[in-house]
């Protein structure tokens, strides 16, 4: 058979073929650029995206505080922020871990991202970023609209006013300095604190860059409307619907509450009821299971519990710049103080564990002491610049236990530039490890209560023995402290000091920031970490991680006869300060 020619095939035959031959082509090509692109997706997002880290922080233009001179960078919450789930937080301080697994591991914390703002040079709000969840206004603002309702005896809507500093106080016999001074109630610090921090200088609206979370509930005054006459149910109603509502919230899952705090204005033992029995005293918030997890900062914790932290009382003075407390500072230097000792208050004859009697005797003796008897109906007790008068005229302050523990007058007497002398050593040293220094006896003289109570030591006599030169040293130390225990107006902001509220906050991110860590290393602070010696673990040196016994053991025994201090007796003295509080109305 013969071969036909190309020549001679017809045209059309050879035009179909080519076609078809094209059509192959196209298919083929259109299948290799598909997959090229499929795999330099894959390349991009998949290989390349596990080492990518989210950097979309900005600053805002907007800042959420705007009387901050310092800016305040945040995520901007406008914009919607999309993550791969291949692309974790990694912390930077981990980055070069030489265990593939930590790093791993490390990715899947979700609190790494507000960690890794610390390595933020170019952030001055690096590691310090707080976020406040907006409450509803049940929970806050709500209860000064019906301020006459928050004390039975008092009207507390007065104390609320300017921020919650109170009325001014006028220098009328020139006790004070002319600014910044105002009747503060002594429990008036949920509102002064919340209003301080709408001044702090980094706020966000970012939770997931944040260092702690701040919950603004006005827990003191909510436990105060309701402390005489009500129900358990109507006790506890609001801290119940508090931790329902935070529960709800993605930020609570984040930690389970542990990075989060809140301020209440009053003593541990007003949120500590033990049982449902209608004549226990209190509600039960720091005995729920969520907020065992949140930190209560409060004016007295307990020394057997972990979560709440003691800050101070608020005095009378509220500066608004740093000039008003070096002049105040500068003023207490050089005061005459023609008194060795004074103390302000009232006997306890319904308490037999109570020094006050003796210490009111030995004032009443002894030629160099001073002696301001606080008792029913008027009493100059009640007078600020009486009671502020006498401290600044002395050289040692005696601040025996109040009704609990602690008691407003030892900051009042600091801030005139007394030394103060405590009885027991949770009027002050396990109490305020935030604001005050570890080595009491730069600060303070301590004596404790078995001498006076047993031994009927002199106060006159061991204060007197104190040599002048280590008086000045003393009395140097007190007044350098005094920007640390006060809390500035509200409404300003000072500029290189440090408060009260300064101090809180720092001490919070100090104690969050360190948690995720030990997280992220999966460790823990101390071994064999006891609740009931939390008292103990504020006093190690650095390095320790396990408590043993302490010289103060006895101050704080719990034993079965009851004859030391118990949870019970200590809400029993929640109630004395509720009683002496309506005596101080009378």
């Amino acid at each position: 058979m013969r071969r036909r020619s190309a020549a001679t095939v017809p045209f059309e035959q050879m035009d179909k073929g080519t076609g078809k031959n094209q059509h192959n082509r196209l298919c083929l090509l259109a299948s290799l650029s598909a997959f090229f692109w499929i795999l330099l997706l894959y390349v991009h997002f998949v290989v390349l995206g596990s080492d990518t880290v989210d950097e979309s922080v900005k600053l805002d233009a907007h800042p959420l505080n705007p009387e901050s001179k310092t800016p305040v960078f945040v995520t901007d919450a406008r914009l919607t922020i999309t993550r791969s789930k291949t692309t974790p937080m990694i912390d930077a301080s981990l980055r070069n871990s030489p265990s593939s697994n930590s790093v791993q591991k490390t990715e899947t914390f979700p609190f790494v991202r507000a960690l890794r703002t610390i390595d933020n040079k170019s952030d001055p709000c690096g590691g310090k970023y707080i976020y406040v969840h907006d409450l509803p206004p049940r929970f806050n603002e709500d209860m000064l609209k019906e301020c006459r309702s928050l004390s039975l005896w008092t009207n507390m809507c007065k104390f609320t006013s300017n921020a919650g500093l109170g009325p001014p106080l006028e220098n009328v016999e020139g006790v004070f300095s002319n600014t910044g001074w105002h009747a503060t109630n002594q429990f008036a610090v949920d509102v002064i604190f919340s209003n301080r921090m709408k001044q702090y200088e980094c706020l966000t609206n970012d939770s997931s860059i944040a260092a702690a979370i701040f919950v603004p509930f006005y827990a003191g005054f909510d436990i105060a409307r309701y402390l005489w006459g009500y129900n358990t149910s109507t006790r506890d109603a609001a801290s119940l619907d508090l931790v329902d509502w935070l529960m709800k919230r993605p930020e609570w899952g984040i930690m389970g509450g542990r990075d989060h705090f809140l301020v209440a204005g009053r003593i541990t033992w007003d949120f500590r009821r033990l049982t449902d029995e209608e004549s226990d005293w209190g509600n039960k918030l720091l005995f729920l299971p969520a907020a065992k997890n949140m930190s209560m900062l409060v004016v007295e914790s307990s020394p057997w519990n972990a979560n709440d932290f003691g800050i101070p009382y608020p005095t009378y003075f509220h500066p608004a710049k740093d000039d008003d407390v070096f002049s105040w500072q500068e003023r207490m230097r050089n005061l005459e103080r023609k008194w060795l000792f004074s103390f302000a208050g009232a006997p306890r004859p319904d308490n037999s564990k109570s020094i006050r009697g003796q210490i009111i005797d030995q004032c009443r003796k002894s030629k160099v002491g001073k002696l301001l008897e606080c008792d029913f109906g008027e009493s100059k007790c009640h007078s600020p610049s009486s009671i502020m008068q006498m401290f600044q005229s002395s050289l040692f302050c005696l601040q025996p236990q109040g009704d609990s523990y602690t008691r407003r007058s030892a900051f009042d007497s600091m801030l005139a530039g007394c030394i103060p002398v405590f009885f027991h050593p949770g009027s002050a040293y396990t109490q305020y490890t935030w604001h005050l220094p570890k080595n009491y006896t730069t600060y303070s003289v301590f004596i404790p209560e078995d001498d006076i109570r047993k031994r009927n030591v002199s106060i006159e006599e061991v204060l007197s023995k104190i040599p002048p030169e280590q008086v000045k040293i003393m009395r140097e130390k007190v007044i350098s402290l005094i920007p640390r225990l006060i809390y500035a107006d509200p409404r300003s902001k000072l500029e290189t000091l440090k408060d009260a509220f300064d101090v809180a906050v720092q001490a919070v991110i100090n104690k969050v920031t360190k948690l995720r860590r030990n997280i992220i290393e999966g460790r823990t602070d101390y071994d064999n970490f006891v609740e009931e010696n939390s008292w103990k673990y504020e006093l190690l040196d650095e390095g320790q991680r396990e408590v043993g016994a302490h010289e103060w053991d006895p101050f704080f025994s719990k034993p079965k006869d009851g004859n030391s201090d118990s949870g019970g007796s200590s809400a029993e003295a929640a109630k004395k300060s509720w009683k002496n509080e309506q005596r101080d109305q009378s």
